[in-house]
């Protein structure tokens, strides 16, 4: 493989756009795939927060598609014609400038983002923001807030904040935030969540990794950025953005492959920085941007049944692969679990802990097919979900964010475990 600037090739009418553009101060990124139905409101409310927000600074808003089928590019570019952002900009200000381009590589957002970075590097940008092109959510404060701790303060990356229904995120309230925050010190509450802003500098160093013929560029970029920022010593914050509201889904219902493609790139990750993370002690938190103010959340429907059938089919299928996984004390721990009525079912947090380390540990010691380890998890994933469920069906939304925090405490105090084993 060759190095990620050789490999990044713009196509030619972005090529003449950079050129003729020639240098901005902020770029706005929307990678796209078959996002016709809502790609238009989120290209608005980029341009409405440029303008309104950032009216003197030279601004440029690049839709990096994926091939879509669906008419998505020509939305994005009926939409800037059309020029929402007029209302906003006094007549002196200069033009938000516009690149439709599809990506090269290998498709996934990762090769969206690629492309992004290249064009900011290019235009010499020194503060960038990407926003999923599905929101049904974004206003123009989201731009302002992802940008303006960069383009005016001193720092590299802003992750975003979201109110989000206490079962929604389920992924990274019981993996990813605990896990990131344990490993790396810094208590990013979404580590994965899609819209974040940056300086062009990272994004500099981001094009510079050899990446990009990689699972990163198909889907492991969200948490690939937020490591690579944190364990590399770039000065990391975050934005309250409100209520991200997107198609909400069951938590037992079709999070396998997202749970496998997180999961292998977390554990990934853990293995290229593994020398930052065995040093890292406790964590702090992190400077926040924006007011917390209370949002209407559309439910999230659970199947708590459903959840521990898994985890109790799992335990008569798959026990000879986890035998390979876990150490016996685990193992004799987790056995119990499938005899459990439903009202009493619990898999309690410090074992949720170790068996996450436990994977991570196997993975490390390769004693498993990468696939089958990772698809291995999901039951258990399942039922550590069913048992948050049953813990917290009463619990307000603050509550369990407590419940959260408590988990996270869990895998700090846990952490000697992961680092003697890991040795």
């Amino acid at each position: 493989m060759t190095g990620g600037k050789a490999q990044v090739i713009l196509s030619e009418a972005a090529e003449e756009a950079v050129k003729r553009i020639q240098k901005a101060d902020i770029l706005v990124g929307i990678p796209s795939y078959n996002n016709a139905k809502t790609i238009g409101q989120v290209v608005q409310m980029v341009s409405a927060g440029l303008a309104k927000y950032f009216p003197q600074a030279r601004s440029v808003i690049v839709n990096s598609d994926g091939g879509s089928q669906d008419g998505t590019p020509q939305v994005v570019e009926q939409v800037l014609q059309e020029n929402p952002a007029d209302s906003f900009i006094a007549p002196a200000s200069p033009p938000i400038e516009k690149i439709v381009t599809p990506y090269q590589g290998i498709p996934g957002k990762g090769s969206a983002f690629r492309t992004i970075f290249k064009i900011a590097e290019e235009l010499q940008v020194s503060a960038c923001a990407v926003f999923d092109a599905d929101l049904r959510s974004i206003t123009p404060e989201w731009v302002e807030r992802l940008i303006r701790p960069v383009y005016e303060g001193s720092f590299d990356y802003v992750a975003p904040l979201y109110r989000r229904h206490k079962y929604d995120g389920t992924i990274t309230n019981s993996i990813v935030y605990p896990l990131t925050r344990t490993l790396y010190g810094k208590r990013l509450r979404q580590p994965i969540g899609g819209d974040f802003g940056f300086s062009g500098k990272l994004a500099g160093h981001y094009l510079s990794k050899d990446v990009w013929e990689t699972d990163v560029a198909r889907f492991g970029v969200d948490i690939w950025m937020t490591t690579t920022a944190l364990a590399e010593g770039y000065r990391v914050c975050q934005a309250y953005l409100g209520a991200k509201v997107h198609d909400p889904k069951d938590p037992g219902a079709d999070l396998a492959a997202m749970l496998m493609q997180v999961m292998g790139a977390m554990f990934t990750l853990m293995e290229e920085h593994q020398t930052t993370w065995q040093q890292v002690r406790r964590s702090e938190p992190v400077p926040t941007f924006g007011v917390q103010q209370e949002v209407g959340l559309e439910p999230v429907q659970v199947n708590v049944e459903r959840m521990v059938k898994a985890l109790r089919q799992g335990l008569r299928d798959l026990l000879p692969v986890w035998e390979i996984i876990l150490p016996t004390e685990t193992l004799s721990e987790l056995l119990p679990l499938g005899l459990k009525d439903l009202e009493e079912f619990r898999f309690p947090p410090d074992l949720w802990v170790r068996v996450i380390y436990d994977f991570a540990l196997a993975s490390h010691e390769r004693v498993l097919h990468w696939e089958h380890l990772l698809k291995s998890l999901t039951p258990l994933y399942l039922g550590r979900t069913a048992s948050f469920v049953l813990e917290t069906k009463d619990s307000t939304a603050e509550e369990v964010e407590e419940s959260i925090e408590a988990l996270c405490e869990q895998y700090e105090a846990m952490k000697p475990y992961l680092v003697g084993r890991w040795r």
